[in-house]
C-alpha cells in the first residue's frame, strides 16, 4: 500500500535516510520509533506528498486518502465545535456543509433564477452525500467528540473559545470522523487525559484504517500496533509485533551485533598479529601477501550504537515530618457547582498519592490548593512540619528565561555547581551535545517541561506535587523519571495520564466523582490494585 523503497533524504550535512526501505500494507496499525531529529516528521511529510525523496521511490496507490494529525493547532473561529469537526472531515465535510449551503440556497428569493441548477446540484450532492454515510455524520462526530472529552454544551458552543489544547482534540475529531484510508498520526496522546485516551484505544483498534503513529505511551502503543518501524542511523528497520516486543527484538539484535563485532575484531587481530610477526620473514613473503588480501576484502561488521540513557541519583531530600498535608473541611465551587464541599485529606510520608477523575472533576483545582497557588472558599489546606514543597504545573514553563540557553538557565539557578555536574543532569532528561546551547525561546513545549524538570528534581523537594508531568516526554525520559521517583524518599501528590508512571509510582489512589460515588474516595492501594479492584483503568471507564 506505502512502500519506501532506497529512498534517501537530506538536510544540508544532516542525513536522514540512506538506501531506506520499509512496507506498510492495508489495514495494517504500525508505530514509527526514533530518536528526535531522526525524521519522523520528515517521513510523515513524505507520505503526504510535501517533500520528494532526493533518491529512491515512494509509492502509494493514485485514490489512497490520507489523514493526518499533527502537533500543531489549526486557525478555529466562528463556528461551533461540532461544525469545525464536520468541516475539518475531508469529502465528506465538504459535501455536510455544501448540502447546507444549497437548503439555504433554496428558500432565498433572491436565488430564485438559479432554482433549478440548485436542485440539480442537491441531488448530486445528496446522493454521494448519502452513499458516503453523510447522514450518520452528526451523530458520529458527537459521539468522537464526547469520546474526546467535551460535554454537550462545549459541543454547541464556539469553537474559537476554546484553549490550544481543546482545538487539538477538535483537529483529532476531524482526523477521525474523515473516514480516510490512512491515518498518519503524530503524538495523538499529547493533549488527551486518560479516560479520553482509553476511548481513542478502542477507536483505533476497531479502526480498518491503516495507522501510522508515533507516541509517547507504552500502553497505548502496545494496544493498537502490530508492527514497529525504526528509524535507525539512517534505515528503517521493520519489527513484526508491538512495541514490547520490539523493545527486546533489539535488545536481542544488538546483543547478536556486539557479538560479532567481538567475534570480528579478535579474527582481524589474530591475523594482523600473523602479519606483523612474518612481515620481515622471506619465507613467509606469500603468506603474509595472501592474509593482507583477504583482510582487506573483510566486510567490517560495525559495532552497535549505545543508546545512551543517563541515569541520574537524585540527592535524598531532607526528612519531612509524619503527617505531610491535612486538609479539613475544604470547599470549593465554580458559580453554581462545587467540586468540593466539606472534603477532608490526609497524606503521610512516603505516601504516593495519583489524583484520578474525568475533565473538570477538580484534579488540578485540589493540587493548586495544596501548593497554595489557589486558596480554597472554605476549610483548611495544612501542611506538616519540615516540610519543602516542589509544584510542576504547565504554567511553570512560563518561570524560565527566555533569552537564556539551557545551561545558562541551570548555571543561574545552581551558581555553586560545576559545569559537568548540570550537563550530566541535563543530559538524564536528553539534553546532550549542542542541546544545552539552546536558547529557552526556542525549546519545544516537550523540551521546557524536561527542564524545568530538572531544575526541580536536581535539590528536591520532600514534597512533590506534580500536575501531568509527563506531558510531551519521551518514553526514554519518562522511564528515567519512574525509575528516579521510585526510589524518591520523599512524598508525592500528582495527576498523570501515563498509565506506566501510574503503575511505577502511585501506592495510594484518590478517585474523584466516580460512577459509583458521588464526592472524593481514597483508595489504599497501588495504581495496579485499584485496576483489579475496579475493573477500570480511569473512573468511568471499564475495561
Amino acid at each position: 500500500m506505502i512502500s519506501f523503497a532506497n529512498v534517501s533524504k537530506q538536510y544540508g550535512k544532516q542525513v536522514l535516510f540512506i538506501d531506506a526501505s520499509f512496507q506498510l500494507n492495508p489495514g495494517e496499525k504500525a508505530g514509527l520509533v526514533g530518536p528526535n531529529g531522526a525524521g519522523k516528521s520528515t517521513l510523515f511529510r513524505m507520505i503526504l506528498g510535501e517533500e520528494s525523496a532526493d533518491d529512491g521511490v515512494v509509492s502509494l496507490p493514485k485514490k489512497l486518502t490520507l489523514g493526518c494529525f499533527r502537533q500543531e493547532v489549526d486557525e478555529m473561529a466562528g463556528r461551533s465545535v461540532l461544525d469545525e469537526a464536520i468541516a475539518g472531515s475531508g469529502r465528506l465535510g465538504d459535501l455536510h456543509h455544501e448540502l447546507a449551503d444549497l437548503e439555504r440556497g433554496m428558500s432565498d428569493p433572491e436565488r430564485a433564477d438559479e432554482l433549478e441548477a440548485i436542485l440539480e446540484r442537491f441531488g448530486h450532492v445528496q446522493e454521494e452525500y448519502q452513499h458516503l454515510g453523510g447522514y450518520e455524520l452528526e451523530a458520529r462526530a458527537r459521539a468522537c467528540l464526547q469520546g474526546l472529552g467535551f460535554e454537550d454544551g462545549q459541543i454547541d458552543g464556539d469553537v474559537g473559545a476554546l484553549s490550544g489544547g481543546w482545538k487539538m482534540r477538535v483537529s483529532m475529531a476531524k482526523v477521525l470522523l474523515g473516514t480516510f484510508d490512512v491515518l498518519l498520526l503524530d503524538e495523538p496522546t499529547n493533549h488527551l487525559d486518560i479516560e479520553s485516551i482509553l476511548w481513542l484505544e478502542q477507536y483505533l483498534k476497531a479502526s480498518t484504517a491503516t495507522i501510522l503513529m508515533t507516541s509517547h505511551d507504552r500502553d497505548f502503543m502496545n494496544r493498537i500496533v502490530s508492527k514497529v518501524l525504526e528509524i535507525d542511523d539512517g534505515d528503517i528497520v521493520t519489527y513484526s509485533g508491538n512495541y514490547d516486543f520490539y523493545v527486546k527484538e533489539r535488545e536481542i539484535r544488538e546483543a547478536n551485533q556486539e557479538a560479532a563485532y567481538a567475534r570480528q575484531q579478535a579474527k582481524l587481530a589474530k591475523e594482523q598479529r600473523f602479519i606483523e610477526r612474518f612481515s620481515a620473514h622471506a619465507a613467509k613473503a606469500a603468506q603474509v601477501q595472501s592474509r593482507v588480501k583477504a583482510l582487506d576484502k573483510i566486510e567490517r561488521i560495525e559495532p552497535p550504537k549505545k543508546r545512551r540513557i543517563v541515569k541520574w541519583d537524585f540527592r535524598i531530600p531532607g526528612r519531612s515530618g509524619d503527617d505531610v498535608l491535612m486538609l479539613k473541611g475544604v470547599t470549593k465551587r465554580y458559580g453554581a457547582r462545587a467540586l468540593y464541599d466539606g472534603f477532608d485529606f490526609h497524606i503521610r510520608r512516603g505516601e504516593r498519592w495519583c489524583v484520578m477523575g474525568k475533565n473538570g472533576a477538580g484534579k488540578s483545582t485540589l493540587l493548586k490548593m495544596v501548593a497554595g497557588a489557589l486558596a480554597p472558599d472554605a476549610g483548611e489546606v495544612k501542611l506538616g512540619a519540615s516540610l519543602k514543597l516542589g509544584y510542576f504545573a504547565q504554567q511553570s514553563l512560563d518561570l524560565l528565561d527566555p533569552e537564556l540557553t539551557v545551561l545558562e538557565q541551570l548555571q543561574k539557578d545552581f551558581p555553586m555547581e560545576g559545569l559537568g555536574v548540570l550537563r550530566n543532569l541535563l543530559g538524564a532528561f536528553q539534553f546532550s551535545g549542542d542541546e544545552v546551547d539552546k536558547r529557552i525561546r526556542a525549546l519545544s513545549g516537550g523540551e521546557k517541561s524536561r527542564l524545568v524538570m530538572a531544575r526541580m528534581l536536581f535539590d528536591p523537594p520532600n514534597f512533590l506535587v506534580l500536575d501531568e508531568p509527563t506531558n510531551h516526554l519521551d518514553l526514554a525520559t519518562k522511564e528515567m523519571l519512574v525509575d528516579a521517583l521510585r526510589d524518591f524518599e520523599g512524598t508525592l501528590l500528582f495527576v498523570s495520564h501515563d498509565r506506566a508512571f501510574l503503575r511505577g509510582l502511585a501506592n495510594r489512589v484518590l478517585e474523584l466523582g466516580g460512577d459509583e460515588h458521588p464526592g472524593p474516595m481514597p483508595f489504599l492501594g497501588t495504581y495496579a490494585e485499584y485496576v483489579e479492584k475496579t475493573g477500570r483503568e480511569a473512573p468511568g471507564v471499564h475495561n
